[in-house]
């Protein structure tokens, strides 16, 4: 079993926010592959199915962005999972719209989630799929640029993006890391 983590802010004022394509892709994920996210528990949405064979949850964790970790924590904890069957989506400003990576394991890169996951996994070695949504305005806070929303040239590029995502989260349950890695990642 996988967990399909997809980071974001609850709440309709994040809708259609940098920081929350990790929502998106998990929304685009079910509905491509019939999942229906209509559970709460664990201080999360999230829906259990088969992706490629694999028994999967895709999950949004509704604690705001910098208690992801906490979610994440109670779903391994339920099913008994280790870090390696966590897979986490999320923004990341240091790469442009458009640009998606793939990493087997890496720091939280100041990414206020990604900080506790890993302190709540105890570990940085976890699947994670980068999505890019920079590059940041220059002199704009951090804060500030990943909770603007997105104008409307940058929408068709994020929602491209989470389709792409949720294709490339596709290829790696069914066909590896190394796979989804050398055919997305760039």
């Amino acid at each position: 079993m996988k967990i399909i983590v997809g980071l974001g802010n609850p709440g309709m004022q994040y809708v259609a926010t940098r920081h929350n394509i990790g929502f998106e892709v998990i929304e685009r994920l079910a509905y491509e592959t019939g999942i229906r996210l209509d559970k709460r528990k664990f201080k999360a949405i999230f829906g259990q199915g088969q992706i490629a064979g694999e028994k999967v949850i895709l999950m949004q964790p509704q604690t705001y962005m910098n208690l992801s970790g906490e979610s994440v924590r109670a779903v391994m904890d339920f099913y008994s999972l280790t870090p390696r069957e966590v897979v986490v989506v999320y923004d990341e400003i240091s790469l442009d719209l458009g640009q998606l990576r793939i990493r087997e394991k890496g720091s939280a890169g100041g990414h206020n989630g990604m900080k506790n996951i890993i302190a709540h996994l105890g570990t940085q070695e976890f699947i994670r799929f980068r999505v890019g949504v920079g590059p940041q305005t220059p002199g704009m806070d951090s804060a500030d640029f990943v909770l603007r929303r997105f104008n409307k040239e940058e929408m068709k590029i994020a929602i491209e993006m989470a389709l792409k995502t949720a294709e490339a989260v596709e290829a790696y349950l069914r066909n590896g890391i190394e796979y989804a890695m050398n055919h997305f990642n760039g």
